[in-house]
């Protein structure tokens, strides 16, 4: 008897299909972008406490209260940094955080990681690549929220308002939170 080859190769693949069954994604109660602005009118105070803020914050025992809270127990968190509008790097990837362990991790990963650049300020650049961040997310959840954090006013990129405007078409919340030192 004689087997072809494309019969060899498609055994194989189902094999590996069934060997590898998909996994549905993993929810949590929040998908949290954390959108850090690190234009060229943040210094190193203002830098050091946006990331000193969210270190502090992420590993507050009533924020991890609320965390643990929902009824899965947990949230993810990608924080980035952006500028102009085409500057802008995911500095932490998803990252699951369901204790004040993952918390730990997490605010010292934002400690220790170098500044990402420094360019214009384009606060809808930042919306628009953590708008596009949920999409890579490998857990999954109702609620999408991204926290921008800056200090100045959009001056690259398109509109702002259209940024957000989109942003929230697609359910996504957003909060701006103000730096000042």
């Amino acid at each position: 008897m004689r087997i072809f080859k494309p019969a060899i190769a498609l055994f194989a693949l189902a094999a590996t299909l069934l060997a590898h069954p998909a996994r549905a994604a993993e929810k949590v109660d929040l998908l949290l972008v954390l959108a850090s602005d690190v234009s060229r009118s943040v210094d190193q105070p203002k830098f050091q406490l946006q990331r000193e803020g969210y270190a502090a914050a992420i590993s507050n025992p009533r924020v991890l209260d609320a965390i643990r809270s929902g009824p899965h127990g947990r949230i993810a968190i990608c924080f980035l940094e952006w500028s102009g509008v085409g500057n802008q790097k995911v500095v932490i990837d998803w990252t699951l955080i369901d204790g004040a362990e993952a918390a730990q991790r997490f605010g010292d990963q934002l400690i220790e990681l170098p500044r990402s650049f420094a360019d214009r300020t384009s606060i809808s650049g930042g919306i628009d690549f953590a708008v596009a961040q949920f999409a890579n997310a490998p857990q999954q959840s109702t609620r999408r929220t991204i926290d921008v954090s800056g200090d100045g006013t959009n001056n690259s990129g398109r509109d702002v308002t259209a940024a957000r405007d989109d942003a929230l078409k697609q359910n996504i919340t957003i909060n701006g939170l103000v730096i000042l030192s």
